[in-house]
């Protein structure tokens, strides 16, 4: 069999990905961004004219911030899942958290990419091969279209294919490239949700290695790295651009599910998230492909479905 095929068991029933329709990656992209275009001329979306390019926090919000993130953690933590997860191991996250008061910074970032526990984006690919990871992405409400059919303050996300909205959604070509196996997409409503989130993915599967990647404006990314670096959380956040919420009223309201501005993933940070989906998806599917042909009947072998992703 010719180097880069993979193969997938899929029932007749099951919908199909954008991204299985076509033999190469590279032709599935190529395909969906085309019609996007399409979709735009024909049905645009409300939007802002200029990116505004705003601060991502602003100073007097900046200023201790520690403390406004830990009183507002507590504060808001209505399930309790948050303070449980500290009490299980009290030694180890409390001297995290101590750490992460201490620390000035919590991550590196290049560009619009915040690397929480790696240095760089090409240690994050090195991660992903790894047929131990489970990838946990998560996308802001933030950036879902108004007229997104699910809703924009919901964990919902419908990625119909038939929906000039759905088309024309970054969340959409997004979630329509992952993979079927070790992933588990979110859309993240506040930042207790990804954080509780994050809590029950390591606890459904304690012997996966959990990365995230996530989309967030900058705010979020600072409070959620306080609770992600004591606690040992690791991966990616990805800064959004446009109208950002970039103080604590802002952010307070936006967690309430009042916000009238449009928050977009930039074009170079698109770029990046499709390349760490590529690298994962490249993983699932060549693991995939071992387990498949051991474990599928003879009789069953004409529903494997195979293609090359990468282009």
């Amino acid at each position: 069999m010719p180097k880069g095929v993979w193969f997938l068991v899929r029932t007749m029933d099951e919908p199909v990905k954008y991204w299985q329709r076509y033999q190469t990656w590279n032709e599935a992209e190529q395909a969906w961004d085309k019609r996007a275009a399409r979709l735009q001329t024909e049905h645009p979306l409300r939007t802002f004219k200029v990116n505004p390019r705003l601060p991502g926090v602003r100073r007097h919000t900046r200023k201790h911030l520690t403390w406004k993130t830990l009183s507002y953690l507590q504060r808001h933590d209505y399930s309790g899942k948050l303070g449980r997860c500290f009490w299980r191991r009290p030694l180890k996250h409390d001297w995290g958290l101590i750490r992460s008061l201490a620390s000035k910074q919590l991550y590196c970032s290049d560009g619009d990419l915040f690397f929480y526990r790696f240095g760089c984006l090409e240690d994050v690919k090195s991660r992903l091969i790894s047929p131990n990871v489970l990838l946990v992405i998560g996308f802001s409400y933030c950036h879902k279209p108004f007229e997104c059919p699910a809703g924009r303050f919901t964990d919902a996300c419908v990625r119909d294919l038939d929906s000039p909205v759905c088309g024309q959604c970054f969340i959409g070509k997004c979630v329509h490239a992952l993979p079927d196996a070790r992933v588990e997409p979110l859309f993240i409503t506040t930042v207790h949700y990804i954080g509780e989130k994050m809590i029950e993915a390591h606890d459904r599967w304690p012997d996966r290695e959990i990365l995230f990647l996530i989309t967030a404006c900058e705010l979020t990314l600072e409070m959620f790295g306080k609770l992600g670096h004591a606690v040992g959380f690791q991966g990616v956040g990805v800064r959004l651009g446009g109208q950002i919420c970039n103080t604590m009223p802002a952010f307070k309201a936006s967690e309430r599910g009042l916000k009238p501005g449009m928050a977009v993933v930039n074009d170079d940070a698109q770029a990046d998230m499709m390349a760490l989906i590529r690298a994962f998806a490249d993983s699932v599917v060549s693991d995939s492909r071992t387990v498949s042909l051991a474990s599928t009947p003879p009789n069953r072998r004409d529903h494997i479905i195979a293609s090359d992703r990468r282009g």
